[in-house]
């Protein structure tokens, strides 16, 4: 299965060397969580968190972007907001700062973002998508992406219409979430409308929703004939999951997974990064990603509430070291 999706930017065309692409997910795929997730996908497209082109110009979100130079593989940036002159000047921010593409929200569901204009807004306030679009094209000389979903309240909104006119101003690639706006994250993604809007554009489109693990990918890809998938909720707690992935579309059978006692030194190596970055907010950060990763072992529920309720790193690597001795120690009698 050919890995390779090419798009074209105004002055810089790019090559992406997977299916597989991380989700920017707010709180979440900062550098150091993209860090661990590059560690299995040297080759996927992962995003920066979303970036606010109006705090962006006030000086607020320039530290999601200021490092993207500093990592290895391609680092798209997400700008949202409803404002063409804000998104056109963050985008070239975003450039500037080593973006390997920039992409356009028009999907994001949450209510504080669409009651101002932005993410999801903008499928009903098309004329001003289409500006957008058009005015991020001529900033930057990289390809400019779109994410958008199936409608905002019904899935008979004439999508298609907006996909083409996206397209005509210059999208070079648009991923589509199966579910409208006001489904949320409710219901079943619909990867079959997903594969009916595919068959009518001619850029590549990338499907997104409910999306979990390899075989959700290749039954994904089945049903829409997408160019490639993006992961959101299905990489929390696991940041090899896009590796996983990535290696079972390539037919690739030599992925091994981590296991317990890898996933709880993960845990000591993102706390580590996250406290060493920002401090003890760092700790705070970590409470969710350990109990996204701490699960599924004997033994897991009573250790992920003793390490959420971890007053300092100290004690949350002294749990962490007394369970995998605990679990040395189990595998030492067996044999």
């Amino acid at each position: 299965m050919s890995s390779n999706i090419k798009l074209k930017g105004r002055g810089v065309n790019r090559i992406i060397k997977s299916k597989v692409m991380l989700s920017p997910l707010a709180g979440v795929t900062d550098i150091i969580f993209r860090r661990l997730v590059r560690k299995w996908a040297p080759n996927s497209l992962l995003f920066t968190e979303m970036i606010n082109a109006t705090s962006l110009k006030k000086g607020y979100g320039t530290q999601k972007i200021n490092q993207i130079d500093l990592e290895e593989g391609p680092i798209g940036v997400q700008i949202f907001d409803n404002r063409p002159y804000a998104v056109s000047e963050a985008a070239k921010q975003a450039e500037d700062s080593g973006a390997f593409l920039i992409d356009i929200n028009m999907g994001c569901p949450v209510k504080k973002i669409a009651k101002k204009g932005g993410g999801s807004a903008l499928i009903k306030d098309r004329k001003l998508a289409i500006e957008l679009v058009k005015n991020v094209v001529k900033a930057v000389r990289v390809p400019v992406t779109v994410k958008t979903r199936l409608g905002w309240d019904s899935k008979e909104e004439n999508i298609e219409d907006f996909l083409f006119k996206l397209q005509d101003a210059g999208a070079t690639m648009i991923t589509l979430h199966g579910r409208t706006r006001k489904q949320g994250f409710s219901g079943k993604s619909d990867w079959e409308m997903i594969g009916r809007l595919k068959k009518l554009l001619e850029i590549p489109v990338i499907a997104n929703g409910d999306i979990k693990n390899p075989d959700d990918a290749l039954n994904c890809l089945k049903k829409t004939n997408a160019d490639g998938v993006m992961i959101g909720r299905g990489i929390l707690g696991s940041p090899w999951k896009i590796g996983e992935i990535d290696y079972a579309l390539r037919e690739n059978k030599n992925f091994k997974e981590p296991n317990i006692e890898e996933k709880l030194y993960l845990i000591i190596e993102h706390l580590d990064e996250l406290v060493k970055e920002k401090g003890d907010h760092g700790l705070l950060i970590a409470r969710k990603h350990i109990s996204w990763t701490c699960k599924d072992f004997k033994g897991a529920s009573n250790l992920r509430n003793n390490l959420v309720r971890a007053v300092d790193k100290n004690e949350v690597k002294n749990l962490i070291n007394k369970m995998i001795k605990t679990l040395n120690n189990k595998k030492n009698i067996l044999a």
